[in-house]
C-alpha cells in the first residue's frame, strides 16, 4: 500500500531534503540526519497522508466532497489535497488552533468549522456534519490509505540515507495520534530493517510513550497544556498503535522548553523554521541522546507551521 501511495504521490508530493550540521552533531554527540519534513507542501508531512487519502479515494465519493478534523497541519493537508482535486473539503478545527493554521486552511479554500477541545467532542460534530453533507471522512491518523501516505516518507528515509551510507540508525519521530510514526515503521520495516524507530512526545502528553510500556492504549488525562498543538491527541489509534507496539522501540519524552531550544537551534543551524510538535524529535536527539542507543539518529522535523509569538520565544533561546 506504501509503494502505492508513493506511485500516486510522484509530481505532487515533494521529496523532503535531509540536512547535516556539524554543530548539532556535537551537541548531540553523533552523527544526526535530519528529515526536513518542514519543507513538504502546506509545511508538514500531513500532505502526504491528505493526498494520499484523496487520490486512492473512490472517484464517485471524492466529487461529493471530504471532512477532517485536525489542529491545523492535517487540515491544511486535506485542504491543498481536496483544491488540488476540485472537490470541496470541510475542516473541522479546534479554537484554539494557531491562528496562523486556521488562516491558511480557509485561504486553501475549505470550510473551516471550529470547536472547544476542552468540552465538544470533534468525532461527535464531524460525524453530523458528513451525514448531512454525505462527505467522506480523512481521519487524520487512524486511516489506512493515511498511514500509507506517511510511509512514504520512511521510503525516503531508507533511499537517501542509503546514499548517505548511513546504514544503521534510530529514527526519531514527532508523535501523535502515530501515523507518521506507524507509517515510517512499516516502510522501514521492509525497506531498511536495521533501523530502528522511536516516538517522540511532549512530556504530560506521552500517551505513545505509554501505552508501548503499558502494552495497552493509554489515554492523556487532558488535551491542553502543551505548545506542541499539533501532537496533542487523546491516545494511539486502533490501527495505528499495534503496529508501532509490533515495530518500534521505546520513545523519549520532552519538555516544551526543550522544543523552543530545538527550534531556535534549527533555525540558526539548518536555516528551517520549525513549530513547537514538528521539533519534539530534534529536542531529544540533542538534548536526551542519552537515554538512546550509540548510533547514528536520524531526526524527522514533520512540520513548520508555527505563529510568529511562539517562533519569537524560541528565538530568545
Amino acid at each position: 500500500m506504501i509503494s502505492a501511495a508513493a506511485i500516486r504521490a510522484k509530481g505532487h508530493v515533494r521529496q523532503t531534503p535531509i540536512l547535516t550540521s556539524p554543530f548539532l552533531d556535537e551537541i548531540a554527540g553523533r552523527r544526526l540526519f535530519i528529515k526536513a519534513e518542514c519543507l513538504q507542501h502546506t509545511g508538514s508531512f500531513k500532505f502526504r497522508g491528505g493526498w494520499s487519502a484523496l487520490s486512492g479515494m473512490d472517484p464517485a465519493l471524492r466529487k461529493i466532497g471530504v471532512i477532517a478534523f485536525s489542529s491545523g497541519n492535517h487540515a491544511q493537508g486535506v485542504a491543498l489535497a481536496a483544491r488540488m482535486h476540485g472537490v470541496a473539503a470541510v475542516i473541522i478545527m479546534p479554537d484554539d488552533a494557531p491562528s496562523l493554521k486556521i488562516d491558511n486552511t480557509r485561504a486553501l479554500g475549505a470550510e473551516v468549522v471550529l470547536y472547544d477541545r476542552s468540552t465538544q467532542d470533534r468525532d461527535v460534530i464531524g460525524a453530523k456534519l458528513a451525514k448531512e453533507r454525505g462527505l467522506t471522512l480523512v481521519k487524520p491518523f487512524d486511516e489506512p490509505l493515511v498511514i500509507a501516505g506517511q510511509g512514504t516518507c520512511g521510503l525516503e528515509i531508507a533511499t537517501e540515507c542509503k546514499e548517505l551510507g548511513v546504514t544503521g540508525a534510530e529514527v526519531l519521530v514527532p508523535c501523535g495520534g502515530g501515523g507518521l510514526t506507524a507509517g515510517i515503521a512499516l516502510a522501514l520495516e521492509k525497506h531498511a530493517p536495521e533501523m530502528q524507530v522511536r516516538p517522540c512526545e511532549p512530556v504530560g502528553f506521552d500517551d505513545t510513550i505509554r501505552s508501548l510500556i503499558s502494552g495497552r492504549i493509554e489515554r492523556n488525562p487532558a488535551m491542553t497544556g502543551s505548545i506542541c498543538d499539533a501532537i496533542v491527541t487523546p491516545s494511539p489509534g486502533d490501527l495505528t498503535f499495534p503496529i508501532m507496539q509490533r515495530l518500534c522501540q521505546p520513545g523519549v519524552a520532552v519538555s516544551d522548553d526543550d522544543c523552543l531550544h530545538a527550534m531556535a537551534l534549527a533555525f540558526r543551524r539548518l536555516k528551517i523554521v520549525l513549530e513547537p510538535g514538528g521539533a519534539v524529535a530534534l529536542a531529544a536527539a540533542l538534548f536526551h541522546s542519552d537515554k538512546l542507543p550509540d548510533r547514528d539518529l536520524v531526526v524527522v522535523v514533520s512540520g513548520g507551521n508555527v505563529d510568529p509569538e511562539i517562533f519569537a520565544r524560541a528565538l530568545a533561546h
